[in-house]
């Protein structure tokens, strides 16, 4: 009889996977806290958070219990002319947590739709004005999702290669490193012109580009450049939302907050899928009127899911616990006295954090590139030994559950210490 994971080889294509060399995916049967229980009795430390979504640990009790009183009660309804309790209550609770000049939540289903929502705003608001914006600008290294709008305003590479002839035009900035700054607000002068609809960036860190951190002061600075012309902010909190980066949301850091906001992954704990736009009232305003064309004319067959919004709501009474609060500061102070071993290694560089967010980029002779050797050799040495990471290329990353105790950290840490010290680079 097939095992598990050879039915699965038979049958499924997985995400970012080259299917002709992948060794069998490792089938989980079931997990708690911090740690993944393999088929074959093994246990993974999950220091990714299992793709960034999950905040408070695998399975958590009181998320579902949650989501299964809402099963017994209502498991969906269309969300055009109906609504339901745990979509209002969900919206108002937001709100009260994002930064205040946010004021409208739109539903959709993951990040790159809440993405997605956010460009569609922010064309169709310009649109409605009757003064047509056709530019957006990004960050070079951005990742803003998967679908065709928000491939077209992240990085051009080679996971968006073949589809490049399909995507609309964006101008780039250079991400505002410390000491190009000035450089980088410069260039910035010359793009935010009065045809730009949208200037959209992942606030302080960026995900899948590497992790790169930057700081709030130069973002501030980019932002009220932007608003010169009127331009819209799109912030994509979908990783940093929710506490990562030390705060509740990334633009917490922040002067000048957005205009739209995108949010998912860790918005239901990692539970169940769901995707938030928020956007300010003078944006909403320009959508009411009693010409039906001016209307917003996007949604998704699972918009606003009550399932998904009382996961999220769970989710969000353990975030705002004291509890919770205290352990995202542990970890980050765990996070920082790591951060000071790694640097007396001379294979590691560009060492930096941001709240629960720790990086480092591994010394390597090839070009560094999410192709490198070094990363399927580094996430076979650490799976090897129990602690799940997923390096970007040369870069390695902890990004763990907030429940996860100090023991398991060092555990961690340790093996990284082994790796680091272990492999020829």
């Amino acid at each position: 009889m097939n095992t598990l994971a050879e039915r699965d080889q038979a049958v499924i294509w997985h995400p970012f996977t080259q299917m002709q060399t992948a060794p069998l995916p490792i089938p989980i049967v079931r997990g708690n806290g911090s740690v993944l229980y393999g088929a074959d009795g093994r246990e993974y430390l999950d220091m990714v958070s299992s793709w960034w979504v999950n905040l408070h640990g695998h399975a958590h009790p009181y998320i579902a219990q949650r989501v299964s009183e809402q099963l017994n009660t209502l498991e969906h309804v269309i969300f055009a002319g109906f609504t339901h309790q745990p979509a209002v209550e969900l919206a108002e609770r937001l709100l009260k947590i994002l930064p205040q000049n946010q004021a409208k939540v739109f539903y959709s289903d993951n990040g790159s739709t809440a993405v997605e929502v956010a460009l569609k705003m922010s064309f169709q608001y310009w649109h409605n004005l009757g003064k047509p914006r056709r530019k957006v600008v990004a960050l070079e290294n951005a990742y803003h999702g998967d679908t065709f709008g928000a491939m077209a305003v992240g990085e051009r590479n080679a996971f968006t290669a073949p589809f490049v002839p399909f995507l609309f035009d964006v101008d780039y900035l250079p991400t505002p490193l410390t000491g190009q700054e000035t450089d980088v607000l410069k260039l910035a002068e010359t793009l935010f012109t009065d045809d730009v609809a949208a200037f959209i960036i992942e606030p302080l860190v960026q995900g899948a580009g590497g992790m790169i951190m930057y700081e709030p002061d130069v973002l501030d600075q980019l932002i009220q450049l932007a608003r010169r012309n009127g331009i819209l902010i799109i912030a994509d909190e979908v990783m940093t939302g929710f506490g990562r980066t030390g705060r509740l949301f990334a633009s917490d850091y922040l002067q000048q907050k957005p205009d739209l906001m995108c949010l998912s992954k860790g918005i239901t704990g990692g539970t169940m899928a769901l995707g938030v736009t928020t956007c300010t009232q003078a944006i909403y305003d320009v959508f009411l009127s009693d010409n039906k064309h001016k209307t917003l004319f996007h949604g998704h067959s699972f918009t606003a899911n009550p399932l998904a919004c009382a996961a999220a709501l769970a989710s969000m009474d353990l975030l705002l616990l004291p509890e919770t609060q205290s352990n995202i500061q542990r970890i980050a102070e765990q996070h920082a006295q790591f951060a000071g071993r790694l640097a007396n290694w001379a294979n590691v560089s560009s060492i930096r954090q941001r709240g629960t967010l720790l990086a480092f980029d591994l010394k390597v002779g090839e070009q560094t590139s999410y192709f490198n050797s070094i990363r399927d050799v580094a996430y076979a040495f650490l799976l090897e030994r129990g602690v799940l990471m997923r390096p970007l290329g040369n870069t390695l990353y902890l990004m763990p559950p907030y429940c996860t105790t100090n023991e398991q950290l060092l555990y961690s840490y340790q093996q990284v210490d082994e790796l680091v010290n272990t492999i020829p680079f």
